[in-house]
């Protein structure tokens, strides 16, 4: 069994200013966001010849920041606090510098990327390949395995397991109606939770909608459980693959968690990319987890099943605008989950 981690970091110098983030630009053209839908703006900016990506973030512009009251700027967090230099080499986070402090209320914020545009899985709707598959298993094992029961006083102030699982709930998406929802996806996911309600077994609604307005039974039973260092957000849209290395982007959701719900968010939004069915993916994680020295017996089956239950409080919506076969994998798993929550 792997020791408790306690880490050890350098912070890193933020910039002041944009001006000082992007001395020596000698361009700045805007770029188009991709598959990103937090509302964040892109811009390629170029600086001593070299190709850099510039993300700005505020909440004013960011829903997943004004859900999450992200006035920090979690992903400038984890740069100034030197986090990024402790995790394993076989990840790629591509960051170069960052900056804060500016916009309204001094809430704005600014990441500065390598561009890794021509490493990143491609956009779409096809599985990848088996080859890339396991690496980004393999590779999501070993962040799990170097933060190992981490002791959380020793790594920044990062997302809560609360917070993590209020994604989409009843607050988010209240307070973007509010807005006049600025962006579509808390739209989508209102229509979607509507839909859930029709679709999904009686039994199932029931016990997502009284998780998604009580969290605890979710939150204590999972905090039973071994815990790790999250990033919270393995999407193929953040995802590639370079010399043998894993490119991780967009470090927004990070924090003390349970691995599993690493492999709740794999499998619910990578579901049309995955090149082998959900039950061996679930596999390879535990065998690779146990490959990189993590013993997961008298946990596993526990973690599993309250993470594939919180993956769908979480993504229930989007489940309930798919395919009948989808829903009724994650409505099933939502039922097998939930003996574990006494």
């Amino acid at each position: 069994m792997l020791e408790p981690v306690r880490v050890h970091l350098t912070p890193r110098p933020v910039a002041r200013s944009l001006d000082e983030l992007l001395a020596g630009a000698t361009e700045r053209t805007p770029l188009r966001a991709g598959d990103a839908k937090s509302g964040a703006a892109l811009e390629r900016v170029v600086i001593d010849g070299r190709p850099q990506v510039l993300k700005h973030l505020h909440p004013d512009d960011d829903w997943t920041m004004r859900g999450f009251g992200d006035l920090a700027c979690r992903p400038v967090e984890v740069w100034a606090s030197g986090l990024l230099d402790a995790i394993p080499s076989c990840i790629d986070h591509a960051m170069v510098g960052a900056a804060r402090g500016y916009g309204r209320n001094g809430w704005g914020a600014a990441v500065l990327l390598r561009d890794v545009s021509g490493a990143l899985i491609p956009e779409g709707g096809t599985p990848v390949s088996e080859d890339v598959h396991r690496q980004l298993i393999d590779h999501l094992c070993a962040l799990a395995a170097a933060f190992w029961e981490v002791d959380p006083t020793t790594l920044p102030e990062l997302l809560s397991l609360e917070s993590r699982y209020s994604a989409f709930g009843p607050g988010w998406i209240q307070a973007e109606e509010d807005l006049g929802f600025p962006t579509e996806v808390p739209a989508i996911a209102q229509r979607g939770w509507r839909e859930l309600g029709r679709r999904a077994p009686r039994a199932v609604h029931g016990l997502v909608e009284a998780l998604r307005r009580d969290l605890d039974p979710l939150v204590t039973a999972l905090r039973a459980t071994p815990q790790t260092l999250l990033h919270g957000d393995w999407k193929m849209g953040n995802l590639g693959t370079a010399e043998g290395r894993t490119i991780l982007l967009d470090w927004t959701y990070p924090g003390v968690g349970p691995v599993l719900h690493e492999l709740g968010w794999y499998l619910a939004i990578n579901r049309a990319r995955l090149p082998e069915p959900k039950e061996a993916v679930i596999d390879r994680v535990r065998a690779r987890l146990e490959a990189r020295g993590v013993a997961t017996e008298g946990w596993w089956e526990r973690q599993l099943g309250l993470c594939l239950l919180g993956a769908f409080v979480q993504f229930g919506w989007e489940k309930a605008l798919g395919d009948d076969h989808e829903l009724r994998w994650w409505c099933d798993r939502a039922s097998d989950g939930e003996r574990w929550l006494s």
